[in-house]
């Protein structure tokens, strides 16, 4: 249950960085003509929507709860 307590603490800190850092995009613009090549290259940086972010914090605490309970009525009859 370990690795599902970390995949709990890996979905909780990407939730939160989704709030804080934003993701860069970039496109090429061009036309060529021959050998002549004319273009625009923009750039510009997006934030992931607020609903990804609260889905990930959401998941993060729902597996971190599960990881953290252990294998609650399971028995092993041995």
């Amino acid at each position: 249950m370990k690795s599902l307590f970390l995949v709990g603490v890996v979905l909780l800190s990407l939730g939160v960085l989704s709030f804080v850092v934003p993701i860069p995009n970039r496109e090429n613009h061009s036309v060529r003509i021959g050998d002549a090549k004319i273009g625009v290259q923009t750039e510009s940086s997006e934030k992931l929507p607020t609903a990804a972010s609260v889905v990930l914090l959401g998941a993060g605490v729902l597996v971190l709860f599960l990881g953290s309970r252990g294998a609650v009525g399971i028995r092993k009859d041995t």
